[in-house]
């Protein structure tokens, strides 16, 4: 690789961290005209809940848990980038006082832990891979949440419900 390449490459790295993270800053600030406008229109998000969802189902889950959640905060921790990819580590925090992946809502500071994968196209996210540590999620929220949650999903393989967007 000639110098010259490797500044290229460089560039091309850090504006994918900026549109990577700029996702992550667009849903805190509930800005989802913003948020819209960094995914792709055929973006797919591969989460903890098993089932993919499109660009109007991730931003209608986000929606929900930005309005579950007050006060939230996020520091990324450990950012990666190579080629399309950009991988973060993140700790959110935040106290959830509404209702939320069907717990009502708690009043608890919570401290909410993963890992996504971010794959960039032509400036916009087109995929994202997520895991979460929903167990120590679960946890903090409280006995009754984690008995429910692992109840519906463990024992009748219950499916969440495909999120809506508000526009």
């Amino acid at each position: 690789m000639y110098p010259w390449e490797m500044d290229e490459q460089l560039e091309t790295t850090d504006h994918n961290i900026e549109i990577a993270l700029g996702v992550s800053k667009a849903i805190l600030n509930g800005d989802w005209q913003g948020l819209d406008s960094l995914l792709a229109p055929d973006f797919k998000y591969n989460g903890d809940l098993g089932e993919p969802y499109s660009r109007d189902e991730y931003i209608g889950f986000m929606q929900a848990m930005k309005g579950a959640m007050s006060d939230m905060k996020m520091e990324f921790t450990h950012v990666i980038s190579q080629r399309d990819l950009v991988s973060v580590r993140f700790v959110t925090t935040a106290r959830q006082t509404g209702k939320f992946m069907g717990a009502p809502a708690t009043k608890k500071q919570l401290e909410i832990r993963g890992i996504f994968v971010r794959r960039i196209a032509d400036g916009q996210v087109v995929e994202e891979f997520q895991a979460t540590d929903l167990l120590w999620m679960m946890t903090q929220m409280g006995f009754g949440s984690l008995l429910g949650y692992s109840i519906g999903v463990g024992l009748f393989h219950k499916k969440a419900p495909i999120p809506a967007r508000i526009t």
